[in-house]
């Protein structure tokens, strides 16, 4: 399949400042296409498309001042002193609403159900304790005739449960479970079984088919990610999609002749869309691993960072666009897309919508896969470190216009005081930051795309074809360092130092600093926990953390001492020769360079290191690409006391918007759940929640009466939580 040439435009505009909102296109009335009643919310992003968009009006401008809780859920389960892994962790689902019942997950996994208007649990289902606990985002409803599942993962285990009587099904898979490493080990010359593959975010059921997405390690360890559908009947494998192309594959010439047997990555880890009528699922996916560095899989590397559609029943590939060649930046598809049907020049046409990581807004024909704005290929730099490849050219849509900062320069320099100013300045001069698609180098860049633009929220449209997208704008340091390597002349490490750097360093850095809550610093960490407490995770992973299973026990014992400081003297090179780090030519692959430095650009405080906002709330007309608000989404309640004006904060979670004229959203790190006006961009409602809401929230009607239900589950550097709230009018007023 040759590659699409993007179209071109001779001009190009500019926003700056925050943009005032105009309600140009709510002169309109809502076009009359088909829409849900609005009584349930039964898939993971409300319908099969993804639009976060309820035609409820009960709650709407006039009385969302009127709010209420109407039932809280207290899914949270104390932690257990006996295992590291269980308890005190947070809740990230939006949970669905099926014929008046509510599905959802607690901060463990456990699978329940309750009355939707009352919040009365009806049953609890518990996975087994011996899966791995990754962040679960949503799950899957499936029927047919009286059997009545829901679906959803953990670790590596995909899980049928009866939905009326939260029993397990014992007719799917093995024991009521599909295996997610399924498909996985075809033509490779190493042992899937015992990789990390997960699934944070619900795959999408056609039919009786269950396509799925994973999430796989981003280091050299990484399983491929390919796409799976599974027998929503049975749990048998149906088709797999080689993300990673095979010999013989449309893509195989873009990698190099056996990258497909060593390289992992390539994943749909934010989730997917159907058009039910076309029978075509649509998803964006991830960068190769590992991040950073690329010198052994020279080329474009289809389909990395790839918006795909293929036939559901068949996995067959409709087209492909790829919106990042050869990623070097770790620029993942990290939100689904979205469906709608938009006016261009006089005609309907349907489109699929994909918002980046870099905070750009991909507008495609959904059944041709063209861009439906102007979008130019331009030339970018190509000085990379040694061994490494970069890709001549990258992608630049012209409209929509960006949703955020794209390079940072000496005039984003934060102003919240003088001493801020002067810290983030002496540090952005040792700094290579004057392009976004900059190569990773050892002295040093500034990029943005890490934590936003877009993130795994997601983002909501309305019927009227307006995107309501929360964007995060904060730099990220990058440093590369040079592998420390085991076989040649070279400052000597211990065995443990080695084997960090080969399987942790990508994500906490050559440094152990972290960045965060999200990469959190392994200095010092035998503070915090037991040498058994780190073996433990590195043997089952958590959350983000992928498993290390394919490590011996001597090798996981090893980091665990490095880590602890136990280990001393030069590395000893006895160990099996297949899984030692100097292992360049098979798996796990190891790259020559890795990041020393991975973390925040912040000031002495810790915010963000460039002037605010930091995070944004947008409304975009997508018929024509013309950006209709702008406004800052959070606070940080400690600098409002001081005056300083609304700053925005980093957001995890997204938007819904209903026919009531409201968008709502909670994420932000001041833990409040909003409503806006969704004509002006104006805050209209909002509520403190008990601890932060960094999930979706949802809103349905039973019994006449609408309801908002967030998950407060915490987390993110934040206190813990682990309630599920539903917001109501009293007696629907």
């Amino acid at each position: 399949m040759k590659h699409r040439k993007p179209f071109a435009t001779a001009h190009q505009l500019v926003v700056g400042g925050l943009l005032v909102g105009c309600g140009l296109l709510y002169g309109m009335q809502e076009r009359q296409t088909p829409v849900e009643t609005g009584r349930d919310w039964p898939n993971y992003g409300g319908n099969k498309a993804g639009n976060r968009y309820s035609p409820l009006t009960q709650i709407n401008t006039q009385n969302v001042k009127n709010l209420e809780i109407a039932w809280r859920y207290d899914a949270s389960e104390k932690p257990d002193p006996n295992n590291p892994r269980r308890g005190g962790r947070a809740i990230q689902c939006q949970p669905i609403v099926v014929n008046g019942v509510l599905y959802g997950t607690t901060p463990e996994l456990k699978l329940f159900a309750l009355k939707a208007g009352t919040g009365e649990q009806l049953w609890k289902f518990e996975p087994n304790k011996n899966d791995r606990l990754n962040s679960n985002r949503g799950v899957m409803y499936w029927e047919n005739g009286n059997d009545r599942r829901i679906f959803y993962t953990v670790g590596s285990s995909l899980y049928a449960v009866n939905a009326e009587t939260g029993q397990i099904v014992p007719g799917f898979g093995v024991d009521g479970r599909a295996d997610l490493h399924e498909g996985l080990q075809t033509n490779l010359d190493h042992d899937v079984s015992k990789l990390s593959v997960t699934a944070t975010s619900p795959g999408i059921i056609y039919r009786n088919t269950i396509v799925m997405g994973s999430s796989v390690s981003e280091s050299g360890d990484a399983a491929p990610g390919h796409i799976r559908a599974f027998d929503a009947v049975t749990g048998q494998l149906k088709w797999v999609f080689h993300t990673i192309p095979q010999p013989g594959e449309p893509g195989y010439d873009t990698w190099p002749k056996d990258a497909y047997k060593k390289i992992g990555g390539v994943n749909n880890w934010s989730g997917m869309v159907l058009d039910e009528k076309r029978g075509v699922v649509y998803f964006g996916t991830g960068s190769p691993a590992s991040d950073f560095y690329g010198g052994d899989r020279k080329g474009a590397n289809l389909f990395a960072n790839c918006i795909l559609a293929l036939a559901a029943e068949t996995g067959k590939m409709k087209w492909y666009y790829q919106t990042i060649h050869h990623d070097l930046w770790d620029r993942d598809h990290s939100c689904p897309p979205n469906l709608i049907t938009l006016k261009r020049n006089g005609k309907t046409v349907d489109a699929v919508v994909q918002v980046t990581k870099d905070g750009l807004v991909y507008v495609l024909d959904r059944d041709r896969g063209t861009s439906l704005f102007p979008v130019e290929e331009r030339r970018v730099p190509t000085d990379g470190l040694p061994g490494e490849h970069p890709y001549p050219t990258q992608k630049y849509p012209l409209k929509p216009l960006p949703l955020n900062r794209q390079v940072y320069t000496e005039a984003n320099i934060t102003d919240l005081s003088p001493e801020a100013a002067a810290y983030v300045r002496e540090r952005f001069l040792k700094l290579k930051a004057d392009h976004k698609f900059t190569p990773p180098n050892t002295t040093g860049t500034l990029l943005f795309g890490y934590s936003g633009g877009a993130e795994w929220g997601g983002n909501a449209i309305d019927p009227n074809g307006v995107l309501y997208q929360n964007v995060n704008e904060e730099p990220w340091e990058l440093i590369m360092t040079e592998r420390a390597s085991l076989d040649q002349n070279k400052a000597p490490v211990t065995v443990g130092n080695a084997l960090y750097i080969a399987n942790c360093a990508a994500c906490h850095g050559q440094d152990r600093k972290g960045s965060g809550p999200e990469l959190p610093s392994l200095v010092d960490i035998g503070k915090k926990r037991t040498a058994d407490d780190i073996k433990a995770l590195l043997k089952t992973g958590s959350g983000r953390m992928p498993s290390f299973q394919h490590l011996s026990e001597q090798e996981r014992d090893a980091i665990v001492n490095f880590l602890l400081g136990r280990e001393t003297g030069p590395a000893n090179i006895t160990r099996k020769p297949s899984t030692a780090p100097a292992n360049k030519g098979g798996f796990p692959y190891v790259p020559a360079y890795v990041s020393k430095v991975w973390q925040r650009f912040t000031d002495q405080n810790g915010y963000p290191g460039i002037k605010p906002p930091w995070g944004t709330l947008n409304a975009i007309d997508l018929n024509t690409g013309e950006f209709l608000w702008k406004v800052p989404l959070g606070e940080y309640p400690e600098l409002a006391k001081k005056g300083v004006p609304t700053t925005g904060t980093d957001s995890y979670g997204g938007p819904v918007v209903t026919a009531g004229g409201l968008v709502f959203i909670a994420g932000t790190k001041d833990e409040k759940i909003r409503a806006f006006d969704r004509k002006t961009g104006k805050v209209v409602w909002e509520y403190q929640l008990p601890a932060g809401g960094f999930a979706t929230p949802i809103t349905y009607e039973v019994g006449g009466k609408q309801y908002v239900v967030i998950a407060a589950g915490g987390g993110r550097g934040q206190k813990p939580g682990g309630n599920y709230i539903a917001f109501a009018l009293k007696d629907g007023r």
